[in-house]
């Protein structure tokens, strides 16, 4: 039998407080009753002895603390998982806001989830095809990876995030069993509505299951926005044996909520405010990626955060760098010169890109032609730093080739139209066509089998 307390004592937005409760736990749901019959949810954040913190999911306004009922539900909170979900649209808190009917669920599953056993996981090594050259040529997402996106404010990562999501796909027998769960977190009406009509424009809408949060939103519920998505994820991927890509955006509106909420806890802060266990509360998330042993399904993360200041070293990044497998790092000074989307190859980094590359995966010359592109684009921007600083008279023919090379490169391999969709054939041969602007003894990171093969005849 549910209990009714009418012991709430304080409530320091968002927050409140209620005495003499008992055999109440952690995480449990609950109902607040206010005098109209108005319900509004809540959660608990700590329970001391007979005291339970409890967490508003909406606004404080208009709770009478005498005259209010507060109900414990006896569980977390849960989401109703089906696959009718997939060409929906819901809130933060999974509630249908597109207009359809409510989901008839399947099972109702925890958001909270667990992060994956090490033990139970299967190391990711299958190719996911972007569409997008900077990605897939040259920073390979893997089936079962966690690769961000760090991105600055005013940046065209919302542009990248639908991109990637309406061209992601895997190739082969398993193509139809592909599906996107995207989070938009803490984001303006626009932007949501933004996201909403790019995909149902392209079609991509049937295979996605849209959360969107926005920015007036609870706090607590911005906390709960992705725990959702991965909910959902973890459904598709492991019950319903799916390929996921879950693409999270924007980690910072997040991690922003959650120093709101330690603040509220008067809770000590780490760095810049943040709260000290920020690292523990991103891995809970970022970990329920990958692919499981015995399970033909897999959850692939793609999570979207706007580094402060673009800076780094910001906490934020900086945590997300050390969990996750890797980074694409959005450049401003690209996106000034027009060149979108801006992704800066050089610091970028996917440290699995060698398992997902090769023959039967993508192509034989794909880890060849990728160190040497990295290679020549490298000593191409230097050859432009050295024409800057001593002129162009400075530089010997083959330094000339090499800061041509980087235009080019630039110009062409890295800027491409928000709605060209390049298969990886199409990215390699664009860098075998690059490639061959520079003198064919330059091409030493390649094996003469493959040049032989691949790179084209030059014109007279």
């Amino acid at each position: 039998m549910i209990k009714e307390y009418r012991t709430i004592k304080e409530i320091v937005s968002p927050l409140m407080l209620v005495r003499d409760v008992e055999g109440v736990t952690y995480d449990e749901l609950a109902e607040i009753e206010l005098p109209n019959g108005e319900i509004r949810r809540c959660k608990v954040l700590e329970v001391n002895g007979d005291t339970a913190v409890v967490q508003l999911f909406e606004s404080a306004a208009g709770i009478n603390l005498a005259q209010s009922k507060v109900r414990f539900l006896g569980h977390p909170l849960e989401l109703g998982v089906s696959a009718d979900m997939l060409g929906r649209v819901f809130n933060g808190m999974g509630q249908p806001i597109d207009g359809g009917p409510e989901i008839l669920a399947d099972a109702y599953m925890n958001i909270n989830g667990l992060p994956m056993n090490p033990a139970a996981r299967d190391y990711p090594n299958e190719f996911i095809q972007t569409g997008i050259s900077t990605i897939d040529g040259l920073n390979t997402l893997v089936r079962g990876q966690k690769l961000p996106i760090f991105s600055g404010s005013g940046l065209p990562h919302a542009r990248l995030a639908a991109q990637i999501a309406r061209q992601a796909k895997v190739l082969g027998d398993q193509s139809a069993n592909f599906a996107v769960v995207f989070a938009a977190i803490g984001i303006t009406f626009e932007e949501s509505e933004y996201f909403v009509q790019e995909f149902k424009r392209t079609g991509a809408i049937d295979r996605t299951v849209l959360f969107t949060n926005l920015a007036d939103n609870p706090a607590v519920e911005r906390i709960a926005t992705p725990r959702m998505a991965l909910t959902a994820a973890e459904y598709l991927a492991f019950e319903k044996d799916m390929h996921v890509l879950v693409i999270l955006t924007d980690i910072t509106n997040y991690a922003e909520a959650l120093r709101e909420v330690s603040a509220a806890r008067k809770e000590v802060p780490g760095r810049r405010g943040y709260p000290g266990y920020l690292y523990t509360d991103l891995a809970t998330m970022y970990e329920r990626a990958g692919r499981r042993i015995s399970k033909r399904g897999s959850i692939t993360m793609i999570p979207i955060l706007t580094m402060p200041e673009d800076d780094k070293t910001h906490p934020i990044p900086d945590l997300t760098g050390y969990i996750t497998e890797g980074q694409i790092i959005l450049s401003r000074d690209l996106y000034r010169r027009g060149i979108n989307p801006p992704v800066d190859v050089l610091p970028s980094l996917s440290r699995l890109k060698d398992k997902g590359i090769g023959e039967g995966k993508t192509r034989e010359d794909h880890a060849d032609t990728m160190n040497q592109l990295f290679a020549a684009y490298s000593a191409g921007k230097d050859a432009k730093e050295l024409m800057t600083i001593l002129g162009e008279s400075a530089l010997t023919p083959t330094d000339l080739l090499y800061a041509k090379f980087a235009t080019e490169f630039e110009q062409r391999y890295v800027s491409q139209s928000f709605e060209e969709n390049r298969s990886i054939e199409e990215t390699l041969n664009l860098g075998w066509e690059l490639l061959s602007i520079l003198p064919k003894s330059e091409l030493k990171r390649i094996r003469p089998a493959y040049i032989d093969k691949y790179l084209p005849a030059k014109k007279s």
